[in-house]
């Protein structure tokens, strides 16, 4: 126990500690007497215990319908006495003395738990807690980053505090949670960049969740060389592009799509159309992760040569200032062994002007070093010009396309011809379907929910282009993300 601790009188929950904050949450306006009468233990809701200097945590059983409890700022050293509360939602024990997290098994409705600055070292226990939206256990003990793969059990948990733990010093801490907690929203009072979650899991495909949930037992390096492939195309503005994550986006709203996959001729069509579409981005983001290392090369070089520039300038600029202190001080030497002071008035003299030359020499230096470091960038900026030029046209330009054949180059307008050759088809078997279930109006080879698309022509043939211009919308919006980024850097 602290010196601050000991210097205190601890407290145990009791029935008269209860009893003084219920009647401190009653009406103001009531009697002492009156306010006694009306409390009534089971009808209790809400209970705040703060700054009680609390030791144990006991006697609250009766208020078996408690469903915020406030127990913060206390000296509770474990986690005991909450069996009963089962309809707890809302669970503060900050700023106490736990050192383990437990006694939390029977309180499945809970939703927001905070243990923000304590002394727990493990993250344990809690896997009962199904409900939690919001846990605090910042400013603990924690020192294995791994251990908090355990919270990926938690699948309602969207905000997370793990701030001023000691392994949130550790280099890839965020990206680390966040991949193994993709579900998350907000962490350490961080919004959770959307972009950052798709693309961890883009990044691994379909098998990616599993690959994160063993990453801990795999070592750092497989990790960390993860996470520079995400950064690297990130910062090649291809995110999204590797894998099917494009191509799930395009449907991920469309709830017709899966039942007109029941069409005849639907089936044969998605067996194509995916890996091709995938195919067509897989190839867009090699291409952009070839311009990215491009133009790293181009930065590097160019603060390569800047660093270069800088050297020269800085030891010629030693060089000079080394000879003038070198002529000062055989000017200060000659003075004292002479004596004279004519003498003295004239090295004085002849010293303000090589202050002089020497203001002139450095200025001249720093002109030049000028004049370099803008031709320098003048052709840094016509380079990247070029670059990023050359990148955007690549993956603007229009390359014929024939029925769903590959040329060598990938574009967004493949992508977006691939979609349009697949809505041209679907409408073909849609129409075709529809003559057919109009001659057969009994037809049971379709679905219910299937047949019932079709009682109206215009209906089914509106559903299909609407999705087909959202999914173009999107193949646009990904094109223009790119063009943005690209502009921006």
């Amino acid at each position: 126990m602290s010196q601050f601790v000991s210097s205190i009188e601890p407290n145990v929950i009791d029935d008269e500690m209860v009893q003084k904050a219920i009647e401190e949450k009653c009406p103001e306006d009531l009697g002492d007497l009156a306010r006694r009468e009306i409390i009534n233990w089971k009808v209790v809701k809400e209970l705040q215990l703060s700054f009680k200097s609390i030791l144990q945590i006991d006697n609250l059983w009766p208020l078996e319908n408690l469903t915020k409890l406030q127990l913060d700022n206390n000296i509770i050293e474990k986690i005991e006495g909450l069996q009963s509360l089962v309809h707890l939602v809302w669970l503060d024990l900050s700023f106490n003395n736990i050192e383990v997290i437990e006694g939390l098994d029977t309180l499945v409705k809970l939703q927001d738990l905070s243990l923000y600055s304590n002394r727990i070292s493990k993250i344990e226990h809690m896997d009962t807690l199904q409900e939690l939206q919001i846990f605090s256990i910042g400013k603990n003990n924690l020192t294995i980053l791994e251990d908090v793969v355990c919270l990926r059990r938690l699948k309602s948990l969207r905000t997370l505090n793990l701030s001023g733990n000691p392994f949130c010093r550790e280099e890839h801490y965020t990206l680390f949670v966040v991949a193994h907690l993709p579900n998350l929203v907000y962490l350490d009072f961080k919004l959770v960049r959307d972009s950052t979650v798709r693309f961890l899991h883009s990044l691994l495909g379909k098998s990616g969740s599993s690959i994160l949930q063993s990453l801990c037992f795999v070592g750092a390096g497989i990790f960390i060389l993860l996470i520079l492939l995400c950064f690297s195309s990130k910062t090649a503005f291809v995110e999204y592009l590797n894998g099917s994550f494009l191509f799930d986006s395009l449907y991920a709203d469309d709830r017709e799509a899966a039942k007109l996959a029941f069409l005849p001729g639907v089936e044969n069509l998605l067996q194509a159309y995916p890996s091709w579409f995938v195919s067509v981005c897989g190839n867009l983001f090699n291409y952009g992760l070839e311009e990215y290392e491009k133009r790293e090369a181009e930065v590097s070089k160019f603060y390569k040569r800047y660093h270069e520039i800088l050297a020269v300038n800085q030891e010629e600029s030693r060089r000079i200032i080394s000879d003038f202190e070198s002529r000062k001080q055989r000017r200060l030497d000659e003075v004292c062994q002479a004596g004279s002071g004519n003498l003295a008035e004239c090295e004085g003299a002849q010293g303000k002007e090589e202050i002089h030359q020497l203001w002139d020499a450095l200025m001249t230096l720093e002109a030049l070093v000028s004049n370099d470091l803008e031709e320098l960038l003048q052709d840094f900026k016509r380079s990247i010009d070029v670059i990023a030029s050359t990148f955007t046209e690549n993956f603007q330009v229009i390359y014929p396309f024939h029925t769903f054949s590959l040329t060598m180059f990938c574009t967004f307008n493949q992508c977006r011809d691939l979609e349009k050759e697949y809505h041209k088809k679907l409408v073909k078997i849609v129409i075709a379907t529809q003559e057919k279930l109009d001659m057969d109006p009994f037809d049971e080879s379709l679905p219910e929910d299937v047949q019932k698309l079709f009682e109206d022509k215009k209906t089914i043939v509106n559903i299909i282009n609407t999705a087909h211009s959202v999914r173009l919308r999107k193949i646009d919006k990904r094109e223009s993300d790119m063009l943005c980024n690209t502009y921006q850097w």
